[in-house]
């Protein structure tokens, strides 16, 4: 099963092999946890909603139609749960330990050497900035970044996805990367 697309191994799910629905899961549970986590930025969070997209498109298997690829309906889908949380969570206007980025819970033990040292923590130090600078862009702009430079999507994936024609797409992308090119340009990432 490996071997077949996404679209196949769909139309097998939508005929009842549950192992197709699992291979999908195993293909974009990762992928599409980082684009999630890239919007809401919050770590829990970004789980529940990756599980909540995966039950969607287990629920609503007979509502897809292959007139897109499978992942852009699943990211349609994705996109759509992680900006009503937002809605909400700006209504509830709340904080959690959640907030901490998966980066700050992870310890990783580097080589030895004092350059291996100083490497990793100007790594982290580069994610975090990075972190914090798509953060300071309008979720439009994050999210078609995230779509296109993380999770490597086509413009014609992106504009079935966000709803918008491809021109608009690159517009943005464009845009949304002078945004960050200002913001990460005092501090050495570029």
């Amino acid at each position: 099963m490996n071997e077949f697309s996404d679209e196949r191994l769909f139309k097998l799910f939508q005929k009842g092999d549950i192992q197709a629905f699992d291979q999908l899961v195993i293909r974009y549970k990762d992928r599409l946890y980082n684009f999630l986590y890239g919007i809401v930025h919050d770590v829990e969070l970004a789980e529940d909603l990756a599980q909540d997209t995966f039950l969607k498109v287990y629920t609503n298997k007979d509502s897809y139609k292959e007139l897109y690829k499978f992942s852009t309906w699943m990211y349609t889908i994705a996109k759509n749960l992680a900006f009503t949380e937002l809605r909400k969570k700006k209504r509830r206007k709340t904080s959690s330990f959640s907030e901490i980025s998966k980066d700050d819970w992870e310890i990783q033990v580097p080589d030895s050497t004092a350059e291996a040292i100083e490497d990793e923590i100007m790594n982290a130090e580069k994610r975090r900035n990075i972190q914090n600078a798509l953060l300071q862009i309008s979720i439009d702009f994050r999210t078609i970044i995230i779509l296109r430079d993380i999770q490597e999507l086509s413009y014609e994936d992106i504009s079935k996805i966000i709803e918008v024609p491809v021109g608009t797409v690159k517009s943005r992308i464009n845009r949304g990367r002078e945004k960050l090119y200002q913001l990460l340009k005092g501090k050495e990432l570029i």
